[in-house]
């Protein structure tokens, strides 16, 4: 389990004060986003605030970056308009013949940029299994340059071991980025466990409300990688804009206590769907007879609040269950206050490795007494 630095400020303190202050000039308590797109030159043609033009810079931007960084104990961070957009810098930061070592349990928007984008680019991919640290070794090659771990995994709920994945990384001259959406700062922090990179959408838990689309990337080191991850993102224009960037800020100063409420009723539920007879499988590391229990007692903080199952029956039925719910929102994404539900192989579309008999359950903020009563009805 990743420890808090000496004396360091605790994460609650930090989601709260971290990159914001009160404004100089007004005394405004509450921050107010910066909405220009373009800075004041001085005589000399300078500029003493820092800031040129909204693309490369922004104050908004930054002090959502500064709190970021603080949040995951990294050395900088960057925000971008999406997920999507993360990834691709990283990806985009690599050259043509390198090779990136992916899970086979990832979500697949990822998958589809490494097979579908940047495949007929020249980057190079292999999918293996990253919770059997053997297949990952034997799959390693001369031009590996980076490690993507998706930990927990989406939707599988699998695990794979920063650390060691780390360790492995760096000694075949490589980089290892984790996707920490699932996870959060609050639960998991991989650079104190050795990864170079972390990723999030910002869309699901550290905006929480369903209500804005965002990227990020936090480095361990401000390094020459990180450094062509940013000049990629100023170039190719993949900045938030300053609203989003505030709201973003706003929203993280409840992330800690949302989402330790959020897996705390995830365990409930968790509990409550393994006792079902027509569940045949449920996947959440919370439960004592998830394969990587023991790491995630290691790693994580908890559980969290992402968790699968498989119905017995098939795709038919698994769809029927969706379909009785009443508490939950049969919808995509995840993280936000409200709990949804998901058939998740029919939005990955043709090429999902998922499960037809899989639901995917994002778990809200609702009591864990209704969720339960809404799932116990579904299934009969």
């Amino acid at each position: 389990m990743s420890k808090d630095k000496p004396n360091a400020p605790k994460l609650e303190t930090l989601a709260i004060h971290a990159g914001r202050a009160v404004d100089g000039s007004s005394g405004a308590v509450a921050p107010s986003p910066v909405l220009s797109t373009t800075f004041a030159r001085a005589g000399d043609g300078s500029y003493p605030q820092g800031h040129i033009y909204t693309r490369s810079g922004n104050p908004t931007r930054a002090a959502l970056e500064q709190c970021l960084a603080a949040l995951e104990q990294g050395a900088a961070a960057t925000a971008f308009p999406s997920g999507s957009a993360a990834s691709m810098a990283v990806f985009q930061a690599l050259a043509p013949g390198d090779h990136v070592l992916a899970p086979d349990d990832m979500y697949h928007g990822t998958r589809t940029q490494l097979r579908d984008l940047l495949q007929r680019w020249g980057l190079l991919h292999s999918i293996v299994d990253m919770s059997d640290l053997d297949a990952v070794r034997a799959a390693l090659r001369p031009q590996t340059r980076l490690i993507w771990v998706e930990t927990p995994s989406n939707p599988l709920l699998k695990l794979s071991d920063i650390a060691a994945l780390a360790q492995l990384a760096h000694g075949a001259g490589a980089r290892c980025v984790v996707d920490n959406t699932f996870a959060t700062p609050v639960l998991q922090q991989p650079l104190s466990l050795g990864a170079d990179l972390v990723m999030h959408s910002t869309t699901k838990y550290l905006g929480g409300h369903s209500d804005l689309l965002g990227g990020a990337l936090i480095a361990r080191e401000e390094d020459e990688f990180f450094a062509r991850v940013r000049d990629f993102q100023t170039k190719a224009g993949a900045v938030p804009a300053p609203f989003d960037c505030w709201l973003l800020q706003r929203s993280i100063a409840t992330l800690p206590y949302r989402v330790r409420a959020q897996a705390a009723n995830a365990q409930r539920v968790a509990e409550f769907l393994a006792d079902q007879a027509r569940v045949a499988v449920v996947h959440y590391p919370g439960l004592p007879g998830h394969p990587a229990h023991a790491l995630a007692a290691r790693q994580m903080r908890g559980g969290g609040a992402m968790l699968s199952f498989q119905v017995r029956g098939g795709r038919d039925e698994a769809l029927a269950v969706s379909a009785a719910v009443k508490l939950f929102t049969r919808a995509t994404s995840l993280g936000g206050v409200e709990s949804l539900i998901e058939h998740r192989a029919s939005v990955e579309g043709p090429y999902s490795t998922t499960p037809q008999d899989l639901l995917r359950v994002s778990v809200g903020l609702e009591h864990a007494d209704d969720l339960i009563g809404d799932l116990r009805q579904a299934l009969g």
